[in-house]
C-alpha cells in the first residue's frame, strides 16, 4: 500500500498549511515572473517586477463606481486567491498532501468551478457594464471546457485506479501517464489554465471590453485577482506533473527537486505558448469544447479502460 500519511501527519497542521501556502505563493511568482520575461523579452529584473509591481498595488487607492456591490465585489476578489490556494491542498508537496480524500481529483475540479462564482462576483460587484461582460464570458466560455476537464481527470482516475493524488503517483511507477494519455494531459493543462482566463483563453478580460473583469479593479483588489490568477497557474502546472509526468520520479536527484523541475517546464510551456497564441472568441471555444475536445476526451478514457482490462497498468 502507498504512503496515505498527509503533510499535517509528518509536520503539525499549522506548519503543513504555512508551507503550501508558501510554496503556492512562491511558485505564482514564478509564473509571474516568467510571464514577465516572456512578456519584454529580458529577463533580467523579471523576478523583481512582480513584487514591485505588487507593493506599488498595496499602495494604490481603490477605484470606486456608481452604486457598486461592494460585498459582492470584495467577496469575489478575495475568493480568488483563496481558489487557488485551496487547490494546492492536494497537490502532492514532497510525496504528501495538506489534505487526503478519497476524492482528490474531484476537490481540484470543484476549486476550479468555484471560480465561476468567484469571477461572477468580481464582474457584477462593480456595477459597470465593461465588468458585468467579462463576468458573463468567463461564465459562457466556462461552459466549454469543464467537460473536457472533468473527463480528463476521470481518466487518471481510471488508469490509477483511485481519485486519489498519492496512488495516482504510485501507479505511474515505471510508465508515466502522459505516455499513454497524451490527450487527457493536453487538455488537462489548456482547461486548466483556461480558469485562471490565460493566454488563449482571455477573453474575460480581453482589451475589447477594456479589460472586461478587471477593468475596474485597483490597488489590494487588482492584487488578489492577478496573484489568484497566477498561483491558479501554478498549482495547474503542478497537478499536471504529478498526475501525467510522474511527480516526484526521476533518477539520481531527489524526489521533490525532480517534481519542482517538471513543474517549472509546465510553468515555462504554458507561460510561452499562451503568449503566442491570439485570444480566442467564447464562442469558438465553445464550439471547439463541445464538438473536438468532447469526443477526443471521451474516446480517451476509452482508450484507458480497455488497457486497465487488459492488465496494462498492473
Amino acid at each position: 500500500m502507498p504512503d496515505t500519511q498527509t503533510l499535517p501527519d509528518t509536520w503539525g497542521v499549522v506548519p503543513a498549511v504555512l508551507v503550501v501556502a508558501l510554496v503556492g505563493v512562491a511558485l505564482g511568482l514564478v509564473v509571474a515572473a516568467a510571464d514577465r520575461a516572456v512578456l519584454t523579452g529580458r529577463a533580467a529584473g523579471a523576478a523583481v517586477e512582480p513584487l514591485r509591481a505588487g507593493a506599488r498595488l498595496l499602495l494604490e487607492q481603490r477605484r470606486t463606481t456608481l452604486a457598486p456591490d461592494r460585498l459582492l465585489w470584495r467577496l469575489g476578489c478575495v475568493a480568488v486567491p483563496t481558489l487557488a490556494l485551496l487547490s494546492w491542498a492536494v497537490v502532492p508537496v514532497g510525496g504528501r498532501t495538506l489534505w487526503s480524500t478519497s476524492a482528490d481529483l474531484v476537490w481540484f475540479n470543484a476549486m476550479e468551478a468555484l471560480l465561476w462564482a468567484a469571477l461572477w462576483l468580481v464582474g457584477w460587484g462593480p456595477n459597470s457594464f465593461h465588468a458585468l461582460t467579462g463576468g458573463y464570458r468567463f461564465l459562457a466560455q466556462g461552459l466549454a471546457y469543464e467537460l473536457p476537464l472533468m473527463f480528463a481527470l476521470v481518466t487518471v482516475g481510471v488508469g490509477a485506479g483511485s481519485l486519489r493524488t498519492t496512488d495516482v503517483l504510485a501507479a505511474q511507477d515505471g510508465l508515466w501517464f502522459v505516455v499513454t494519455m497524451p490527450v487527457a494531459f493536453a487538455v488537462f493543462v489548456a482547461s486548466a489554465a483556461a480558469f485562471a482566463f490565460w493566454g488563449p483563453f482571455a477573453a474575460p478580460t480581453a482589451a475589447d471590453i477594456a479589460g472586461g473583469v478587471t477593468s475596474e479593479l485597483s490597488g489590494v483588489d487588482r492584487l488578489l485577482v492577478e496573484a489568484g490568477r497566477a498561483i491558479f497557474l501554478g498549482a495547474t502546472a503542478a497537478m499536471a506533473a504529478a498526475l501525467f509526468l510522474g511527480g516526484d520520479s526521476g533518477p539520481w536527484l531527489p524526489g521533490p527537486v525532480w517534481h519542482l523541475l517538471k513543474t517549472l517546464v509546465v510553468v515555462a510551456a504554458l507561460v510561452w505558448i499562451g503568449r503566442r497564441l491570439p485570444v480566442l472568441r467564447p464562442d469558438r471555444t465553445v464550439e471547439v469544447g463541445w464538438m473536438v475536445l468532447v469526443p477526443l476526451t471521451l474516446l480517451q478514457a476509452l482508450v484507458v479502460a480497455v488497457l486497465v482490462l487488459a492488465g496494462f497498468y498492473a
